[in-house]
């Protein structure tokens, strides 16, 4: 028998849904927003190393920090990386937000319609319709190479772990 994993969430500890990814794991396809309505795939970025980034929502202040910290940090990690913010707020009010925070380096996605990136990652909370917070490093190769699943709604991820492992990888 499996398992149940939860994560740290308002009043208690909230249920997550769908496989906790390791190292060395084949990254799995999602469909998602773009801030436009376009559909946006893992496979849209193949032969780039990618940071997911995986935020509850844009309009909380870890959320908020998280994404404009790795905006920050996308500045000085080479072309052949791109960093995706990933919530299951609205495109609408992504690109709000983004355009608020001078966001510009992150591409912000919405999984609002399937949950498809929650549910493949293990990031899904499904009592609420949210993600939980994670960050992915994922190969040129479509290889995971770092994982994170933050245990807490209000801790932040490791950073520096994180974009050590997308500039390493290949």
């Amino acid at each position: 028998m499996a398992t149940q994993r939860t994560f740290g969430f308002v009043g208690g500890p909230a249920v997550l849904e769908g496989p906790q990814l390791k190292v060395g794991d084949k990254a799995p396809n999602f469909e998602v927003q773009a801030n436009d309505l376009s559909k946006v795939t893992l496979l849209d970025s193949q032969g780039k190393v990618r940071v997911l980034s995986v935020v509850p929502s844009l309009d909380t202040s870890v959320c908020d920090t998280q994404t404009r910290r790795f905006n920050q940090e996308a500045s000085d990690i080479g072309e052949h990386i791109v960093i995706l913010t990933i919530s299951a707020d609205l495109p609408f009010a992504q690109k709000r937000w983004c355009g608020a925070a001078g966001v510009e380096r992150v591409q912000t996605l919405s999984d609002h319609l399937q949950m498809s990136f929650g549910k493949a990652y293990g990031t899904s909370l499904p009592d609420f319709r949210l993600e939980s917070r994670a960050v992915f490093v994922v190969d040129s190769s479509d290889t995971v190479v770092y994982v994170e699943y933050v245990p807490d709604a209000g801790q932040q991820p490791n950073y520096a772990d994180a974009i050590a492992a997308a500039k390493t990888a290949k």
